[in-house]
């Protein structure tokens, strides 16, 4: 990866991840790619999402492993260390945002606000994650936003369902969305990796 823009161009929707067991990641990024997803982001929000990071990077080829639910300074480098290849911040304070840009890697920044957002583009960063999409005023956030900065554009995540991604998606300033419905955690508890496979193929779909 080169840029937050080629992460963008991966798929029409970037799977949000949380796994409890290290031994879930492989098989399930596994069925990502045969559903037609090229690209996973397994956040930090459990104890086995740094062993997942490294399990998927090491062992699955083929997918853009990002690291999501990164809020800590500190997590940077241990991300960079796992083997991500992209990162996720839900916000961006001063010092997660200058260890985020120092590591190198394509860094999908949150923002909810236009002044976060305006923030961000003087950092560089006009690709940025919109968070949390749905609570932080929606379609019309964004479609408000693209007025003023028309160089903006966005992976918009939080609330975000099957039936509301087209939506999303047809939006001119952005270029992909995130969602967590991909891997819901029953079928991740379970198992169920034909059925993950089958949504994989459906969210890949959703772009031509």
């Amino acid at each position: 990866m080169t840029s937050e823009a080629d992460v963008l161009a991966l798929s029409p929707v970037i799977p949000v991840v949380v796994v409890d067991d290290v031994a879930q990641a492989v098989p399930l990024a596994q069925a990502l790619l045969r559903g037609g997803i090229r690209v996973i982001e397994l956040t930090l929000r459990s104890e086995a999402g740094l062993g997942a990071i490294e399990a998927v990077a090491s062992e699955v080829e083929g997918i853009v492993v990002g690291a999501g639910t990164v809020v800590r300074p500190e997590q940077v480098q241990q991300v960079v260390d796992a083997g991500a290849q992209f990162i996720v911040t839900p916000g961006s304070p001063p010092k997660l945002l200058e260890s985020a840009l120092a590591s190198g890697l394509p860094l999908l920044a949150g923002a909810g606000t236009l002044t976060e957002m305006l923030t961000l583009a003087e950092a560089g960063l006009e690709v940025q994650k919109f968070f949390p999409a749905v609570a932080s005023g929606g379609r019309d956030y964004l479609t408000s936003v693209a007025g003023p900065c028309p160089q903006l554009r966005f992976c918009p995540t939080g609330g975000i369902t099957p039936d509301t991604a087209v939506d999303w998606l047809g939006l001119p300033n952005v270029g992909c969305v995130g969602g967590s419905w991909i891997t819901p955690k029953d079928a991740v508890a379970q198992g169920d990796w034909a059925r993950i496979e089958s949504l994989a193929a459906a969210a890949a779909a959703l772009r031509g």
